[in-house]
């Protein structure tokens, strides 16, 4: 069973979690209790593939699945037609105690499919369950790779409708045209005057009037969410660290019951929280190592305690991590809290009012037990890919690169030697531009399109332009709609009326 972190009186199954994305308080949905592995339970993950891995994972929390409804969720999200390695998530070694974790195979070139394809399977389930006879609503702000990954995989989907919020200049142009392009009867996108913090502040305020929501569903219309915030894209990211610890046994790279650190290039917190339920479980992590770009607010709050918003905001090359609010360290705060509802609700109106917070030296400490953190600006990053390239012949987007130079620095400082594993959460190729500025002559990129780019990193690596981002080239554009950040309620209104 499911509650809110923030005490709402009521609890709620896996379903019906799924189906609402977020508590009618405000709060994010949390598991009761987080279920605990055995040693025996993990050996038994080390010889079967990602899908097996995924079913006895996703079977402890999603307890009112059937076995046949999870195999169906499952086998249709991680098919070899819509991921590019037959691994799913492939673990590449890279020297004798640092390895990456691909998770961009995808349809869409970034981590976001690890969960995005399951979760439209996991909400049709829900929404049978629990005999739902309106319309669900997909709202959803993106920084980028939500946005594309989230209409890929609700695409025509039947009883849902799903309306996507970019920032207009805050994402990178392919990530534009991935969105802009995409088709589907059921799909919208628009963009937003303003930066992702105030995409993502205009949704959580949309799905906390509860004016707004009654007159939606008395059109028959119901809210729910694609981002991290909703359990049932969260769950799915479990999966992969579980993955990746059986594959590091599996080839010989590690006995098992030793620890992994793993190393997160994080904005939303979610990717990374993931990691801290894999670590309630029982899996064998030592350190999870949060890297930040110059927008380095979850630097400054795991250092030191305070969550400050109040900052200048950056818009880097890795924009997926620019981000000053992150919506799902709120489900930490619960866990670190002991369950405390009423302390987490008191840290939220903080943030929410005065724009900060500060969890004091005990929650602190409860909280540096796990996590570790640094950020790396733009200029450290590009030499990073660059370093990374010329030494391992090996290319990364700029948001692994971020990982990649905390990850060293984390050693340098600590003298930690445990195996290293960086989480890789986008392909190169969705950030040409800056691979190619770090690794090429940037004066021979001025002036050049998006796909000149694509062919000419592909040119000088040897390797392939996903076939998804080069089809982008002679793709029409379908969304054009942009709107300010004050009117994205009276835009879900026009949208949803308008096609009734």
């Amino acid at each position: 069973m499911y509650i809110s972190t923030r005490g709402e009186n009521h609890n709620f199954c896996a379903a019906e979690a799924i189906k609402a994305g977020i508590a009618t308080d405000g709060g994010l949905f949390v598991p009761m209790s987080v279920p605990k592995i055995t040693a025996k339970w993990l050996t038994e993950l080390i010889n079967i593939d990602y899908r097996k891995r995924a079913f006895k994972i996703l079977q402890l929390f999603l307890t009112d699945y059937s076995d046949e409804e999870l195999t169906l969720c499952i086998e249709t999200a991680y098919t070899t037609a819509k991921f590019d390695d037959a691994a799913i998530a492939p673990l590449v070694p890279i020297s004798d105690n640092k390895f990456v974790l691909e998770l961009w195979h995808g349809p869409t070139s970034a981590f976001k499919d690890m969960a995005l394809q399951i979760l439209p399977q996991l909400l049709s389930t829900a929404l049978r369950k629990t005999n739902e006879n309106g319309e669900i609503v997909i709202l959803t702000a993106t920084s980028g790779d939500t946005g594309k990954a989230a209409l890929e995989g609700f695409k025509d989907v039947e009883q849902v409708k799903i309306i996507v919020f970019y920032p207009h200049d805050g994402v990178s142009p392919i990530q534009r045209l991935q969105m802009v392009t995409q088709t589907g009867s059921n799909v919208n996108v628009v963009a937003v005057r303003g930066n992702f913090d105030d995409t993502q502040t205009g949704v959580k305020n949309i799905f906390n009037d509860v004016t707004f929501n009654d007159e939606l569903r008395v059109q028959g219309f119901q809210l729910s969410s694609a981002n991290s915030i909703n359990w049932g894209r969260l769950a799915p990211q479990i999966i992969y660290y579980f993955s990746a610890y059986a594959d590091m046994v599996k080839n010989g790279y590690l006995q098992q019951g030793k620890p992994v650190n793993f190393v997160v290039p994080t904005g939303n917190f979610g990717n990374i929280l993931a990691g801290y339920y894999a670590k309630q479980m029982g899996l064998p992590i030592g350190k999870l190592i949060c890297a930040s770009n110059s927008n380095n607010v979850l630097t400054e709050f795991l250092r030191t305690g305070v969550y400050n918003r109040e900052r200048i905001f950056h818009k880097t090359a890795s924009p997926s991590m620019d981000i000053l609010i992150s919506s799902n360290l709120e489900r930490l705060l619960y866990y670190i809290t002991d369950g405390d509802t009423v302390q987490v609700s008191r840290f939220m109106s903080e943030l929410n009012d005065a724009g900060h917070y500060n969890v004091g030296e005990e929650y602190l400490a409860a909280i540096q037990q796990t996590f570790w953190a640094d950020c790396v600006d733009d200029h450290d990053t590009l030499r990073m890919i660059q370093d990374i390239y010329e030494e391992y012949n090996y290319l990364t987007d700029p948001h692994t690169a971020v990982a990649w130079q905390v990850g060293e620095r984390y050693r340098q400082q600590t003298g930690d030697e445990a195996p290293q594993i960086i989480v890789s959460t986008a392909s190169p190729f969705k950030f040409n531009e800056s691979v190619l500025t770090a690794i090429d002559d940037v004066d021979t990129m001025s002036e050049k399109n998006e796909f000149v780019m694509l062919e000419k990193l592909s040119e000088l690596t040897g390797c392939l332009v996903p076939a998804a981002l080069a089809a982008l080239e002679n793709a029409p554009v379908c969304h054009e709609m942009v709107c300010e950040k004050q009117d994205m309620a009276t835009v879900i209104k026009h949208i949803l009326y308008s096609n009734k």
